[in-house]
């Protein structure tokens, strides 16, 4: 499967990514905890199938120290030991959040409370705003299918410069 559509070299595609990497700043610089920031990112990316985010955020996280086994054990989240409740809840809202045609009711309230219960008013709104935002990323690289596998750590924070 070769990529359909080089998004980097569009200049239209380009001042789109600059704009939508802006957006990602400011979930990046909220007081969500990073490793839970790449966890979702991560999740979200295994359950659309975006091996170009699967690569990145894989990546990231390694490079920001993640261990191996909580890198391996996130598409089994619920039949491991390795993540704290608070990521759990993180993690079960970043599902429900990007299989929305998948339950009539989108996130469901025992999720919702969950979230409520680990997270504060900022960290909500940089945990919501973050699946919204990977799950859009996801759909431009799967749509023009962006592959996984080239992706150097660091890559995301040059492409603001």
């Amino acid at each position: 499967m070769d990529t359909r559509f080089d998004l980097f070299s569009n200049e239209l595609a380009k001042r789109f990514a600059k704009r939508f990497a802006n957006a990602g700043m400011v979930i990046h610089q909220s007081p969500l905890p990073k490793a839970t920031q790449e966890l979702v990112s991560l999740r979200a990316s295994q359950i659309n199938g975006c091996g170009w985010c699967i690569d990145m955020h894989t990546k990231e996280a390694a490079a920001a120290g993640e261990s191996q086994v909580r890198l391996h054990l996130v598409a089994a989240w619920r039949e491991s030991t390795v993540f704290t409740e608070a990521e759990r809840a993180a993690l079960a809202l970043a599902e429900e959040g990007s299989r929305l045609a998948d339950a009539h009711q989108g996130v469901s309230d025992e999720t919702w409370a969950q979230v409520r219960k680990h997270y504060d008013d900022d960290q909500i709104a940089a945990l919501v705003c973050l699946v919204a935002l990977i799950n859009a990323a996801n759909r431009l690289a799967v749509i023009v299918h962006q592959r996984g596998g080239s992706y150097q750590p660091g890559l995301f924070a040059a492409a603001l410069d």
